[in-house]
Formats: structure tokens, sequence, C-alpha cells
């Protein structure tokens, strides 16, 4: 694909997928402008990723309840305020209970578009091929991620625009 392609696709993601583009801006806007993610803010990410999976959206926000208000408010603070790696942010996401990487990745997505996408299987096919076994891991998430940055970087958008792009024409054309 090329920059024209990347961009007609990402407005066509954009466009069919209304609700989550409009939660999706707002909740970037709230996490960059604050810095912090509360308990309130991050049942809001699990509904934006699991709204058609009931019973895994049920499961998941049922462990983000458990997460202590100040431990998330000091991890998320840390991830958000501090210049520090991709595999850095991950990591600190991830221990907070109910945040798998596919979570982890949707937070720093909205809180920088700029440089990161969602870790998600359609995007994964159209970059690297067939999944291996376990794919949603913290590694299998930097390697997508650096394949969706360097094509990036080479089309000059933000990651999320090429991130939405692969996703919307793998699932179309996979349909």
């Amino acid at each position: 694909m090329d920059k024209k392609d990347f961009l007609k696709w990402s407005k066509k993601y954009d466009k069919d997928q209304g609700w989550w583009t409009q939660k999706e801006k707002e909740l970037g806007a709230k996490f960059r402008r604050t810095k912090v993610l509360t308990r309130e803010d991050l049942a809001q990410v699990v509904e934006w990723k699991f709204k058609d999976a009931q019973n895994k959206k049920s499961k998941v926000l049922e462990q983000v309840a458990k997460n202590d208000e100040s431990v998330l408010t000091r991890i998320s603070s840390q991830v958000f305020s501090v210049a520090s790696s991709d595999a850095y942010r991950m990591e600190n996401l991830t221990m907070l209970q109910g945040v798998s990487p596919v979570l982890a990745s949707v937070i720093l997505t909205f809180f920088d578009p700029k440089q990161y996408g969602v870790f998600d299987l359609h995007v994964w096919k159209a970059l690297l091929g067939n999944e291996p076994p376990n794919l949603f891991s913290t590694s299998n998430y930097l390697k997508l991620l650096e394949a969706i940055q360097k094509t990036a970087k080479k089309q000059n958008l933000d990651a999320r625009t090429i991130e939405k792009a692969f996703f919307k024409k793998n699932l179309d054309e996979s349909s």
C-alpha cells in the first residue's frame, strides 16, 4: 500500500467505527492531559476493546476492578510521564490486574497514536503473516510495533493510521 491507500483505509475505519473512534479521541485527550489512568478510565478502555465480546468484557472488567487506585495512578503516571522504552511501558502496564499486552497496546495507542498501534490479529497477518503460537505476548507486540513504526516512518504517517488501515483492509477483505 502507498500513503494514499493508508489514508483511505484509515478514514474508512473511522467512518465505519464511529463510536470507537469517538471514544478513542476522548480517552486519548484525557490521558495526554492528566497523564494518569484511573480505574474508571481502565474500565472504559476495556469497554472500547471488548464492546462486542460480552463474556470477555465481563471477565476483564472484573479483573481491572481489583486494581488499587493509588497503584494504578503511580504506574500509569510513570508510563505516561517518563520518557522510556516501549518494552518498559508494556511491562509496567501489564503488571496491572486484567491488563494484557493487547489492553496495554490500546492504552498506549490512545495516549500516543503517533508512536503506537493496537495489537490485533488482522494487523499481524497484514504485516508479519501467519501468527505464531501464543501470539498475544509482550514480545510479539514489540515485534509488531516495530513493523508498524517502520511503515509509519516510511509513509510519514502516525503509527495508529498505519495500524487502522491494515486492520480495516484485512478485516474487510477476509469477510
